[in-house]
């Protein structure tokens, strides 16, 4: 195929894929929000796809596959639909590849705390090679990228606190006032303190009545349906006591848990009870969430470890029809639309208890956790890191995985390549396949597990661990220890 053939083959792809995206801006269709932007060249703007405003005309649209990418291009965010605010996209989950694994670690704040060359040298690249990749997939670099967020933190922190503007600043993760308000004004068009006064109804009034220790309100965003029933059943079910507690009657409980977080530790309230859809989050909803941090620095990572936790930048539509195809899983998905396949908010404790059980977890807790300065009702310690396990408990299976994971023998952040970390688990001695395959899906956030066992058809990849799932709540797969 001659240059010229290839790059009108390549155009033609463009046009079909970018009308197809414009299909979803017309019927304001939800399912996308999040898997890309649009900017309208007229007005400057950058909105969701579900964005409620008048339909631009085609020729006046831009796609992006990120906000940042629309930012960098010179874009504002739409005040009406916030596109900052819509749940991410699910392709990072999914994808194992370099891309994915580095839009996972900037989730967690690598960048801001340790810089691009920081998140190099967890993917094993050079910061010219992450830089040409991510520019390449998602239309802006880590630097970009981290931008982006930051400016969402300001915007949260500015709309739903009382906290002095120069306090934001820093606690978003700015160098400076100059920097965060010269990002404001690009990415708002607006100023900190009119994007404060512009805040809407809700958060005002819940600013107004806000005390110090009353933490950092959040509306966790989702797409689609949410199964959130199913969630918190595990989550009751596994709760460890004085890092976990699971309170209230069903449909009406509210999760709360201790966090070890980089620059402090923090206690998170999630409620079960989801919100109603809305034109905030298109047909999906959220889930209402307090933070508490003893450094605001955190909240960023705090709020994308909880994201994972609650598997909430999943796409169920993907998900559903794959396995909704399936005559086994037919009936289970019809049932449950929108089940997730939970996560976790730290990965090494995961791996921990996945291990030795809840019961020992417990003792571990009691033994080797690290005790919280303001304990908060049965919320004591901190689970025991894997260092301090190490050392004090060296012997066995559990003794030699903590070391593995304390020497970064085992890594288990969301940067971690799974293949590697899996052999790496093997290797563990004493640790067995069916424990390893739950710290893939749990941990590593592996949407496509099959554990040993009854073979699992190829038919239900890449969403095997959806699968299994749907089973296990139907009764029919044995659930994991």
């Amino acid at each position: 195929m001659t240059r010229t053939a290839r790059t009108t083959r390549t155009a033609e792809h463009t046009d079909t894929h970018e009308d197809v995206r414009y299909e979803a801006v017309r019927s304001r269709d939800a399912r996308f929000d999040g898997a890309f932007f649009f900017a309208v060249e007229t007005t400057g703007i950058y909105c969701r796809p579900s964005c409620p405003a008048v339909t631009p005309k085609r020729r006046n649209v831009r796609f992006f596959a990120t906000a940042a990418a629309a930012q960098g291009s010179g874009f504002r965010a739409c005040r009406r639909c916030r596109p900052d605010a819509v749940p991410g996209s699910a392709d990072w989950n999914v994808r194992a590849d370099v891309v994915g694994r580095a839009m996972r670690l900037i989730g967690d704040g690598v960048v801001d705390r340790e810089g691009v060359a920081g998140l190099a040298v967890r993917l094993g690249y050079s910061a010219r090679q992450v830089q040409r990749q991510l520019t390449a997939e998602v239309g802006a670099g880590p630097v970009a990228l981290a931008r982006a967020q930051r400016a969402h933190t300001a915007r949260v922190l500015l709309q739903t606190t009382g906290l002095p503007v120069t306090e934001i600043a820093f606690a978003s993760g700015f160098a400076s006032v100059r920097q965060f308000n010269d990002t404001i004004r690009t990415v708002y068009a607006a100023t900190p303190s009119e994007l404060r006064a512009a805040a809407p109804a809700r958060d005002r009034a819940a600013r107004r009545t806000a005390t110090p220790s009353a933490g950092v309100p959040l509306r966790l965003a989702h797409r689609g349906p949410y199964q959130v029933g199913p969630v918190f059943d595990l989550l009751q079910r596994e709760a460890v006591a004085g890092v976990e507690e699971v309170g209230g009657d069903p449909g009406h409980r509210v999760y709360r848990r201790t966090l070890r977080l980089p620059y402090g530790t923090g206690i998170v309230a999630v409620q079960e009870r989801p919100g109603p859809p809305g034109t905030s989050t298109g047909s999906g909803g959220w889930l209402d969430a307090r933070l508490h941090l003893t450094d605001l620095r955190d909240l960023t990572t705090a709020v994308q470890r909880l994201r994972r936790l609650f598997d909430l930048d999943a796409d169920p539509y993907a998900v559903d029809e794959r396995l909704g195809a399936d005559p086994r899983l037919a009936p289970l998905v019809a049932a449950r639309p929108g089940l997730r396949s939970p996560g976790t908010a730290d990965p090494d404790e995961l791996a921990v208890r996945a291990l030795v059980g809840r019961a020992e977890a417990e003792r571990l807790v009691q033994r080797y956790g690290k005790v919280l300065d303001a304990p908060c009702g049965t919320l004591t310690h901190l689970f025991p890191e894997p260092a301090v396990l190490a050392e004090a408990a060296p012997h066995g299976t559990p003794g030699a995985l903590a070391a593995a994971l304390a020497d970064g023998a085992v890594r288990l952040d969301p940067g971690a390549d799974r293949d590697d970390a899996e052999r790496a688990l093997l290797a563990v001695p004493g640790l067995d396949a069916r424990t390893v395959a739950v710290v893939r899906t749990r941990a590593l956030g592996d949407p496509d597990v099959a554990p040993p066992g009854p073979a699992v058809p190829d038919t239900w990849r890449p969403w095997r661990s959806y699968a299994l799932n749907h089973l296990r709540a139907a009764g029919e797969w044995e659930n994991d220890r």
